[in-house]
């Protein structure tokens, strides 16, 4: 079994677009894992279809199984979507750390707005 581990630089989780967030992976692998990978991506749930999108990926690791290791990434968060909640569908982001091929996974989520917040959109109105 792989084990994986992912920690954000600070503990809040909120950031606003275009800020930079220290992220420190460290993995040991086994079994038939044979590489690492961080994604930053954002998704949707509700009603209806869900969407993921994979906005930022990089291989960390491409090693034989057994190994271990560790590695600091900075990534810039990028101009939206902003995360939302709403009736019927909600936005997220989450940066995932997933061993391959096993589809292990460590995952932190995130938020992102312009006021480092998820958007409320019950109060946004037409104009």
């Amino acid at each position: 079994m792989s084990i994986l581990r992912l920690k954000v630089d600070d503990p809040g989780t909120a950031r606003r677009p275009g800020e930079s967030l220290d992220i420190d992976a460290s993995w040991h692998l086994d079994g038939p894992d044979h590489a690492v990978e961080l994604s930053l991506v954002w998704y949707t749930s509700g009603k209806g279809s869900e969407d993921i999108e994979v906005v930022e990926q990089v291989t960390l690791a491409s090693k034989a199984p057994g190994s271990s290791g560790s590695r600091h990434h900075t990534l810039r968060i990028p101009e939206g979507p902003y995360s939302f909640s709403g009736k019927l569908i909600s936005l997220a982001w989450a940066l995932e750390l997933v061993a391959v091929p096993s589809s292990a996974v460590e995952r932190v989520d995130l938020v992102i707005g312009p006021e480092a917040r998820e958007v409320d959109i019950r109060t946004l109105r037409e104009h």
